[in-house]
């Protein structure tokens, strides 16, 4: 009966033991799978170091200008969010006169999937920006010329865009100048045409969706 009891003791020790070891391989191939199909790796900063950009862009369209280009840092979990700076340029051909805007962008990349040794595919990409554009035929608040106040009730001089999109990415040395580059693009609409579209039925998705692609450096941390 002692000898029962002590080899009953014994297979449950056993058994606890394993199922442990069991628990940790998995959560160790869970890591080593997450880390094998996401290769995005945060390198963070410390201080004032925070204020030195992770990328710089450079984009064509997409209501910031025919071309924008600007710096921003990328944060979080795998460095799915990402914050930017832009500066564009919209020439007299394509406005009354030349224009340059600003623009304020906040990105969400939650999924990277590696491709192959170097290549990752980053099948969604969502996110929001602020264009300001320059000129004075663009106000914040409307112009006297206006009968009534709040005629129009928007500002021409500032849009919300919303947009989503897809990217590729490829990747080199770690220690390199450039860590990867990433090409995109993006499918956007701005807030006016959103609300104009909801009063609108004959206007057409394609009236009010624009296209725009680019590129993003992934620069090395000093």
């Amino acid at each position: 009966m002692i000898t029962k009891r002590y080899i009953f003791r014994i297979a449950a020790t056993a058994a606890v033991c394993f199922a442990a070891l069991c628990a940790s391989a998995g959560n160790l191939a869970t890591e080593r799978t997450a880390r094998r199909l996401d290769m995005r790796v945060h390198e963070g900063y410390v201080g004032l170091e925070r204020l030195i950009p992770t990328h710089v862009k450079l984009q064509y369209a997409g209501g910031m200008g025919v071309v924008s280009f600007g710096a921003g840092w990328d944060y979080g979990r795998k460095c799915c969010w990402e914050t930017d700076v832009m500066i564009g340029f919209l020439p007299r051909a394509y406005a009354d006169r030349f224009h340059t805007t600003l623009t304020l962008r906040q990105n969400y990349i939650p999924w990277s999937i590696r491709c192959g040794g170097r290549f990752a595919f980053e099948p969604f990409a969502c996110g929001v920006y602020l264009n300001f554009i320059s000129g004075e035929r663009f106000w914040m608040r409307e112009p006297a010329r206006y009968p009534g106040e709040g005629y129009y009730g928007f500002t021409s001089r500032l849009r919300i865009h919303l947009y989503v999109g897809q990217r590729l990415t490829l990747n080199f040395d770690p220690d390199a100048a450039v860590r990867a580059v990433t090409l995109y693009y993006e499918l956007s609409a701005n807030d006016l045409n959103i609300v104009a579209k909801f009063g609108n039925s004959s206007l057409r998705v394609s009236d009010i969706v624009f296209f725009s692609a680019g590129v993003k450096l992934q620069i090395f941390k000093p």
